[in-house]
């Protein structure tokens, strides 16, 4: 339904309608949604592949493959968080975490989480619950989900963050070492107006 300017909201001015979209002009024209997405992952759930190899479990702790687009303009970086809400640790279970990629990166391969080396310059990979543990072969490396037997199926939450950022660590005064909690208040509420967007996804894992 088509108003007249004078009647939006209250006779907002019709300059200021424009400016809001909301008199059909250009302005009305909406960014397309920033998304992350894994064709591994494709049916909501782990394959044996990208399961942990240790505590129990006998996969071969692959890290899926991930693709996004849309990523906003004006992002300087991006960092990737992979949680699981349902551990019973109190405080969930922080699996992988990437921090620095390139903004022109549009996804990563199969496999890029297993070693420093796959990553592309200048991100890395940051703590993780696993750390010390040897089921990752190192700190900053992907591991798998591995929830306790009988358990219900966990939540695996992938998050891409878009930032206004180059160096995540050196903008929220953190250390690249730090854990990934301490990482995750900087992204979510450290950074204020330099986090852009971001955009997640949900796969799930039960044995």
């Amino acid at each position: 339904m088509n108003l007249p300017c004078a009647t939006l909201f209250f006779r907002v001015p019709c300059a200021l309608a424009l400016v809001m979209g909301l008199a059909g002009g250009p302005a009305s024209a909406q960014r397309a949604p920033f998304m992350l997405s894994s064709p591994d992952l494709a049916m909501g759930t782990f394959d044996n592949k990208f399961v942990l190899n240790g505590f129990g479990c006998k996969g071969a702790n692959v890290s899926p493959a991930l693709e996004w687009q849309n990523v906003p303009p004006g992002t300087k970086s991006l960092a990737l968080q992979v949680f699981d809400p349902d551990a019973p640790t109190g405080a969930g279970f922080w699996h992988w975490t990437v921090y620095n990629l390139p903004p022109t990166l549009t996804s990563l391969p199969q496999g890029a989480g297993n070693a420093a080396a796959k990553l592309p310059a200048p991100a890395y990979g940051g703590a993780t619950d696993y750390l010390d543990t040897g089921a990752t072969g190192g700190n900053g490396n992907y591991g798998g989900p591995c929830p306790p037997e009988a358990d219900k199926p966990h939540r695996y939450i992938f998050t891409l963050y878009a930032l206004a950022v180059d160096d995540l660590a050196e903008a929220g005064g953190i250390p690249k070492t730090g854990s990934p909690s301490l990482y995750s208040f900087v992204l979510n509420k450290g950074l204020g107006a330099l986090l852009l967007d971001k955009a997640s996804f949900t796969a799930t894992y039960g044995r």
